[in-house]
């Protein structure tokens, strides 16, 4: 395949979220693990205030970290200039990177996490402009991203969704008094405080006392302004990729199942955990559970990735309850890490998908996905005939 003719993937990186730094390190390995025999990557780095830069094809660059330029020659889209008259610079430092059809690029694929990132905010956008792009949709990542209003979906499936309580900050502020009662009245501890729209567990908390939760909730409110506290369970935790297949309209294909075992004292699988303690979690793939659980959780992945109206990809977290074996829905990643140590790849990898592959595959559903898209008519169509 020609360097013409090959298809131009824009990855995404950083973004306005607080896991930008997270999504530089995915982001380098999906670059890296490209196929370039039929790929050629144009890099795009969104910096904290939402700017859109053309960055650099750091493919030769292994194991190195991935830089974002702020230059202003490489500057392709700024939110301030919304509503503004604009006189864009000239284009020309950009146009090596056109293909035949004067586009950048022809399909994208976001490597971003977190808030504005994969809550469906980039993704409109890219409906908006009409262009491929990898993952979930509008829909599916603004549910996904909302862990109250996945679990209410979920709950509607039969799955099991542990005990919990949402609150608003606005209520929060009202009557925080009120609000622990509640807590105290209808959960026990230890419970887990969190932020409605956010990943990596930043702003997690485990409460194992009562006077411990006014600080908890303060703080998940800096991450948020909707929280959950959530019924803590003895159990173990468990996750499962899920692709969508090439095969339109058949069962997305569901990995096997891995273990998170949190080490070096950490007591559930932290931000800390997982990025600044190299050692400070155990994955096990796959994981030590009956034939007959496996079969349980995976036909639940199923149900749950359906009923989210997910597409393309999603990493399904569980909860597998000590001494019962029960099966709880924690919650869904729309768009999972893809870091080296990140479990969506490392799970695909165990079940017969490689990295490239898995890469390969994403991107193929994204193209597809949006050629049947722009068949759909965007206007009314006359009925052909009477209907008796």
């Amino acid at each position: 395949m020609t360097q013409s003719t090959k298809i131009r993937v824009a990855v995404l990186y950083g973004g306005r979220s607080s896991e930008h730094e997270v999504s530089l390190l995915s982001a380098a390995n999906v670059i890296q693990n490209l196929d370039r025999s039929r790929f050629e990557v144009v890099p795009i780095g969104i910096d904290k205030q939402g700017v859109w830069y053309l960055g650099d094809d750091m493919a030769h660059q292994l194991n190195s970290p991935l830089q974002l330029h702020q230059d202003a020659e490489r500057m392709l889209f700024t939110p301030d200039l919304i509503g503004k008259q604009v006189v864009f610079p000239n284009p020309s430092a950009l146009m090596s990177h056109l293909n035949n059809t004067g586009s950048l690029f022809d399909v994208v694929f976001p490597a971003i996490h977190g808030p504005l990132c994969e809550d469906g905010a980039v993704q409109g956008l890219l409906e908006l402009a009409d262009v491929p792009y990898v993952g979930c949709g509008v829909l599916a990542s603004a549910i996904g991203m909302d862990k109250d209003v996945a679990k209410r979906l979920v709950m509607d499936t039969g799955v099991l969704v542990a005990p919990y309580l949402t609150f608003k900050r606005g209520q929060w502020s009202k009557n925080a008094a009120h609000i622990c009662a509640l807590v105290n009245e209808q959960l026990t501890y230890p419970v887990f405080v969190k932020p409605a729209n956010a990943g990596s567990s930043i702003g997690v908390h485990k409460v194992k006392r009562a006077e411990d939760l006014v600080a908890a909730i303060e703080n998940a409110f800096l991450y948020d302004t909707k929280i959950l506290v959530e019924q803590g369970i003895d159990a173990r935790e468990m996750e499962v990729s899920v692709l969508e297949s090439l095969d339109y309209g058949a069962d997305p294909i569901v990995s096997v199942v891995g273990e998170i075992k949190p080490q070096n004292e950490h007591e559930f699988y932290s931000y800390a955990a997982k990025y600044l303690d190299e050692d400070g979690a155990a994955l096990v793939i796959p994981a030590a559970i009956p034939e007959e659980v496996i079969a349980e959780i995976q036909a639940s992945v199923i149900e749950i990735f359906s009923a989210l109206e997910c597409e393309g990809m999603a990493r399904v977290d569980l909860f597998l309850e000590r001494g019962t074996n029960r099966v709880y829905f924690n919650e869904i990643n729309s768009l999972p890490g893809f870091t080296q140590i990140s479990m969506y790849p490392k799970l695909m990898a165990s079940s017969g998908v490689p990295y490239m592959q898995l890469l390969s595959h994403l991107i193929d559903l994204a193209l597809d996905r949006h050629e049947r898209k722009v068949q759909v008519h965007r206007e009314y169509v006359a009925e052909c005939a009477r209907v008796e």
